[in-house]
């Protein structure tokens, strides 16, 4: 039924509606990959309103921390709405300490993955599970982490396409921590140390939703211009209700910075490798594909298929850059993140990336609260818009897999303690 990409974001866009009630402007944004879309929604969705061991408001609760690590008042603002319709106390929305203790003790581990996730130890997992009043399960734990990094990744999403001067995201702060460093790690993995680098939700499947996509599509273009013209009036009331309901949080949500415990800890430079301050992660020790799957599967059902969807579409979307492209931006993310693909040459990262276009991609991944084009200037001129977002993409996930690969480890590390 769905003939073309278009039709198909259409019809994403409307199953969005009945669930959720509005369709944000991230979905917007990514609407030029629908099938990439689709599986963004659908492990979003699960995380945030299905099965899982966490209540619905703690889930939202730590969707704001995690967005507040970055200052991004678009994420907090959302999620404080959302918190508050499923029945959160609107006490826990004048700050971290207002929170219970359980959820403040998710803080230390929250702002490591956010900012410098090499620092995640098997020790911060085994104070959260220790025994007591406020421990944590394990189920409970991975579900909290998988929260944390997926909105981690988001605020990268958010930012660069703001960055890209894309519009309808919130205006981001400058973080006065966070400046572009003044070297590459792929650099100095290959000699060259002085080359600069510059209550619950339908799911998307229910039978509420399937009337949408029974409905028939006509073919002709002018009915598919109605179809739009209608979807965009019902958004734009839809949206109209949804700010009015976010005015009743505004007072709670303007400032990501009442949820932000010591804001001086910052993205660092990953120590040199001569310096030998932090051991480099090896994917051919603890991969995603032989060891995080699985075990972030078995304690949070499902989610694991969910996740490796989402990062095999990314890889697999049509685009006019290259698979080694592609490989260079993904793995220049995990090498500034202290994580390294042994069988890979990191040449191709000098190679195939640009200096200002690196610069991008590491201040998007690494500090994306910091993101300015005056900063990070990116040479998209000849980039068509979705391939400017498909680079973002690339960046969420990579970054998103990334502080999984360091919580599962730590967490796997506990279990064989």
């Amino acid at each position: 039924m769905v003939n073309t990409e278009k039709e198909r974001a259409s019809l994403l866009f409307m199953q969005a509606l009945v669930s959720r009630g509005s369709v944000d402007a991230v979905s917007h944004h990514m609407a030029s990959h629908p099938q990439y879309l689709e599986s963004f929604l659908r492990s979003q969705h699960y995380i945030l309103h299905m099965d899982g061991p966490l209540p619905l408001p703690c889930r939202h609760y730590i969707a704001i921390m995690a967005a507040a690590r970055h200052h991004c008042s678009y994420l907090v603002s959302l999620h404080s709405a959302h918190f508050l319709r499923v029945g959160g106390d609107p006490v826990w929305l004048q700050g971290l300490e207002a929170a219970p203790p359980r959820l403040r003790h998710l803080d230390h581990i929250n702002k490591v993955l956010a900012h410098q996730p090499w620092l995640t130890a098997c020790s911060h997992m085994q104070t959260l599970l220790k025994t007591g009043e406020q421990c944590w399960s394990l189920a409970e734990l991975v579900q909290a982490v998988v929260l944390l990094a997926h909105c981690h990744s988001l605020c990268s999403f958010v930012f660069g396409s703001r960055a890209d001067g894309l519009c309808d995201l919130a205006p981001f702060p400058k973080s006065p921590n966070s400046t572009p460093p003044a070297y590459c790690p792929c650099d100095t993995a290959n000699g060259n140390a002085n080359v600069p680098d510059i209550t619950r939700r339908r799911s998307l499947d229910s039978s509420c939703e399937m009337l949408f996509l029974k409905e028939r599509i006509q073919k002709s273009q002018e009915e598919r211009e109605k179809r739009e013209e209608r979807l965009l009036h019902a958004h734009n009331t839809l949206q109209q209700t949804e700010l009015e309901d976010e005015e009743e949080t505004a007072v709670y949500s303007a400032e990501p910075s009442r949820f932000v415990s010591d804001p001086d800890f910052c993205y660092q430079e990953f120590a040199r490798q001569e310096e030998d301050h932090f051991q480099v992660f090896r994917v051919q020790d603890y991969s995603w594909e032989d060891h995080g799957f699985s075990l972030v599967n078995r304690l949070y059902s499902d989610i694991g298929h969910l996740l490796d969807d989402r990062f095999r579409s990314v890889a697999s979307l049509p685009s006019s850059h290259s698979p080694d492209l592609k490989r260079a931006i993904w793995n220049y993310i995990h090498c500034v993140l202290g994580i390294r693909y042994d069988d890979y040459d990191y040449g191709e990262v000098n190679q195939l990336l640009k200096g200002d276009m690196k610069l991008y991609i590491k201040a998007v991944a690494c500090f994306p609260d910091d993101t300015k084009a005056p900063v990070c200037p990116l040479p998209w001129a000849p980039l068509k818009p979705s391939e400017r977002i498909h680079v973002n993409l690339l960046i969420m996930e990579a970054r998103l897999q990334a502080e999984l690969l360091y919580a599962l480890r730590a967490i796997t590390q506990y279990m064989i303690a």
